[in-house]
């Protein structure tokens, strides 16, 4: 059996998932009611067999290391561990200065583990995938690094990383950064391959190519945008195609789901497609369970007529002669008598007054809305106050934001 080290880059600041970051770090934000961003990547790796994660921490990171630490404990008498890995400046007195850079400071890691391949996942991305699949492309190809790559329309590859490859579709001849004009595939010319930001070293030059990063003075010391250009430049990397990957328990409707919810409106969109009869991406899966700490709660109870539709709703919620339509709402949340809302994310520990109206919003923990309160109807209304509301019109309230009444 091959030594693999999975490294989890989870140091993101998310600026554009701003004010649910305001508190935390990206990959501790709540996702679907139950979990954090981080769940789906830890996952994927701990179910694909890959039971030895480092967890490279940075920004806001005390809500994700008790997480780690609440949920994530696997068998250490059989050397298992998921970890929580702080900046610890071993390189000098200086933070981490791009995600390539936290690797090359934390590399004790890799020194002590002595893997022969090393998974590097990105934190704060919602899917499913077996990655012990893309190791055992990684080693069939004899690349130094494979790179998942997820097939999109040409027309909207510009807003991703992309994947140009060489005739045999799998060698990488470009690594291009949002261009104008993405190449197509050898198979499926109106299709590209955006990267996933999930990559497979062989541990030796992943090593190499941080050492060599490191020396560059004008380098931003970033996996995708230095460490994957320069090793494609040596000949040395392979795309895996996301299409590939087989997970027991897929549907073939969210078979090949992955989405990036680095802004507001995404991780709103990301939500709705979990509430449908039939989701886009299916949390009930069984065999490729998403992991999580969950709360010693009750079940969700629906009293005095509440009507409830297409919705997930967690443990330790009421929802009272409230209607409640295309919506999660999370742990330990109350939605009052006459209270309606409409497709919108409630975090937990939400409160919402009677007679009160939530549209087309996210709600952080621990707010309470008053009787009567309208949210996400009126956006200069919400913008008056203090809301923040998005290019796509979701008003977004923070973390015990204190509404008037």
């Amino acid at each position: 059996m091959v030594r693999v080290l999975s490294i989890v880059l989870a140091g993101g600041e998310g600026k554009r998932l701003m004010p649910l970051t305001e508190d935390r770090a990206k990959p501790a934000v709540p996702f679907g009611g139950s979990y954090r961003l981080i769940d789906f990547a830890l996952s994927n790796l701990v179910n694909a067999g890959f039971r030895h994660v480092a967890v490279l921490t940075q920004y806001k990171s005390h809500s994700l290391d008790r997480h780690i630490s609440l949920t994530w404990r696997l068998a250490p008498m059989l050397g298992q561990y998921v970890a929580p890995v702080p900046a610890q400046q071993r390189r000098g007195p200086r933070w981490y200065q791009g995600s390539a850079d936290a690797i090359y400071q934390s590399m004790n890691l890799i020194r002590d583990e002595q893997p022969e391949y090393i998974v590097v996942f990105g934190a704060d991305h919602v899917y499913r995938m077996d990655a012990s699949q893309m190791v055992a492309a990684h080693i069939e190809s004899g690349a130094d690094v494979t790179v998942a790559g997820i097939r999109v329309p040409r027309k909207e590859a510009w807003q991703f990383g992309v994947i140009k490859t060489g005739e045999d579709g799998i060698s990488i001849d470009e690594f291009l950064e949002k261009p104008a004009d993405p190449p197509g595939l050898v198979d499926s010319p109106e299709e590209s391959f955006a990267s996933m930001g999930n990559y497979v070293f062989t541990a030796k030059a992943l090593v190499e190519a941080l050492e060599r990063d490191a020396a560059d003075p004008s380098s931003r010391h970033d996996m995708g945008g230095d460490i994957i250009p320069m090793m494609v430049d040596d000949g040395r990397a392979a795309v895996y195609d996301f299409k590939r990957n087989e997970v027991p328990g897929s549907l073939p409707r969210d078979r090949d789901y992955w989405r990036d919810v680095g802004t507001i409106d995404s991780y709103h969109e990301a939500h709705l497609d979990l509430v449908s009869a039939v989701p886009v991406f299916n949390l009930y899966n069984t065999e490729w369970p998403i992991f999580t700490h969950h709360s010693e709660l009750p079940g969700a109870k629906f009293v005095s007529g509440a009507a409830v539709r297409d919705s997930i709703v967690c443990a330790g919620s009421i929802v009272s002669g409230a209607s409640v339509d295309a919506s999660v709402v999370g742990i330990h949340g109350y939605v009052a008598d006459h209270a309606t809302v409409f497709r919108s994310v409630l975090l937990d520990n939400v409160q919402i007054g009677k007679g009160a109206v939530v549209r087309n919003a996210i709600i952080d923990k621990n707010v309470v809305v008053p009787d009567g309160c309208l949210i996400g109807v009126d956006h200069d209304e919400d913008r008056r106050r203090g809301f923040s509301v998005s290019e796509g019109g979701i008003t977004v309230i923070g973390k015990g934001h204190v509404i008037e009444k």
